[in-house]
């Protein structure tokens, strides 16, 4: 479970004293000078050209969909080789648990015969935390766009040897060569998610369907039910709701104003429902602890499984905004620099980009990955998911409507910080 906000460390919280030394280039366990020697400062290396897109010692630039970032290529940082031999051992991946299927892990251990080892983090701020600081070794890391520029700027990760990826086609053509990594020079995407509401069907009234509101998330301020309230311990994901909530449709936005009047917005919901805060809703909606939980699609058709004997699936609902204008994202996986275990890595990535691995990890996540052989309808009318989720169900033309979150400054990330920590001492 991801840490709590009020959990202190030297007078922050634990979660913005782990974002200021990843996202402060500066604020880096090596020292400012150590790391420009290591990666090589923009003098250094005219392929670098970080005098442009930042990187290899310098802040990352901030990569929008209307001003992509091609990630520079950094001294003493190579991608492996041509025709190389997947070796032998234990492949080695840091992730979120339960976000990766455990059978196509074992496929994948099958064909290769190898073992494969997964470690789990708490959330993004406490992998890149760790990464930084090189104190283990790990052969593939789940990243997110706003943090893969910074993981290249501190030579955290490898470039990726396409010859490598056979699959790599099946991806949509929008992720091929997305905006946040141009070319996909260090990451690979692995599963795409919208942000909505969940909720339980069979506990609220029926005037009370989202998607009978004007805001589906009206649901979650409802005095109804109090107490059974939940929003997602995320301050990007709790306060971009918020935003959307104010017709503020800048989910990356520094603005002083703006950041302070989603925090107020947010901090309603405790007088209101008395809300929670947490990041299980694909259990404690199932289990009725819930009845409406701030929720990631993949969670909703993850939490069928998790649903007691005997209850059906209709007892779960997801809202995700009927004209597409919600919160939508995808993840990646990418190889640290110092994997022990680099062409099986590569091998690892294709693995997952073939559509039967694919659908073998959707069975074990509820999470899909986008493959152009996943035709939406196909989850449904195969019964992957049911019916009454699909909604849960992300199109590739969902990333034209909705809003990303992506990275911000160290100064703005400290703004929105700021606004959770107001949010979470009262929640």
């Amino acid at each position: 479970m991801a840490q709590h906000p009020r959990e202190q460390a030297a007078g922050w919280s634990r979660r913005e004293f782990l974002r200021n030394s990843a996202l402060g280039v500066c604020a880096c366990s090596a020292g400012a000078s150590a790391l420009l020697a290591a990666c090589g400062s923009s003098s250094s290396s005219p392929t670098a050209a970080t005098s442009k897109v930042g990187g290899c010692g310098q802040p990352p630039k901030l990569s929008r969909q209307t001003n992509p970032a091609t990630l520079p290529l950094c001294p003493g940082n190579s991608a492996i080789k041509d025709g190389l031999v997947p070796e032998k051992g234990t492949l080695k991946i840091f992730n979120y648990a339960d976000y990766v299927g455990p059978d196509m892990l074992k496929s994948f251990e099958k064909k290769f015969g190898v073992k494969v080892e997964v470690t789990s983090f708490d959330s993004m701020d406490d992998a890149v935390s760790k990464l930084q600081a090189n104190t283990a070794r790990f052969d593939v890391t789940n990243v997110s766009p706003d943090r893969i520029g910074t993981l290249v700027a501190t030579g955290v990760v490898q470039p990726i040897n396409h010859s490598y990826l056979t699959n790599f086609s099946k991806l949509w053509p929008s992720l091929q060569s997305p905006f946040y990594d141009q070319g996909a020079r260090y990451s690979v995407p692995y599963t795409v998610y919208t942000t909505g509401v969940g909720y339980r069907t069979d506990k609220i009234a029926p005037a009370d369907d989202p998607y009978k509101l004007k805001d589906g998330t009206d649901l979650l301020y409802n005095p109804k039910y109090k107490g059974r309230a939940w929003v997602l311990d995320d301050d990007r994901e709790a306060l971009s709701m918020a935003l959307l909530r104010l017709g503020i449709t800048d989910v990356n936005t520094e603005d002083p104003k703006l950041v302070a009047r989603a925090g107020a917005e947010l901090r309603r919901l405790t007088s209101l429902v008395n809300v929670k805060v947490g990041i299980q809703d694909y259990t404690k909606l199932p289990e009725g602890q819930a009845w409406v939980h701030q929720a990631w699609s993949g969670d909703m058709i993850n939490a069928v499984s998790n649903l007691p004997q005997g209850v059906p699936p209709t007892v779960l609902g997801y809202w995700f905004q009927p004209n597409g204008k919600g919160l939508i994202q995808n993840d990646m996986m990418a190889i640290p620099k110092n994997a022990e275990h680099p062409v099986l890595a590569h091998a690892f990535l294709n693995y997952y980009l073939e559509t039967t691995n694919a659908i073998d990890n959707f069975n074990g996540i509820g999470y899909q990955q986008p493959l152009n052989d996943l035709d939406p309808e196909r989850f449904v009318s195969e019964k992957l998911v049911p019916a009454n989720l699909k909604s849960a169900i992300v199109r590739q033309t969902d990333f034209d409507n909705a809003f990303e979150e992506l990275q911000l400054s160290p100064t703005g990330d400290r703004l929105w910080q700021s606004e959770w920590r107001k949010f979470t001492s009262g929640a």
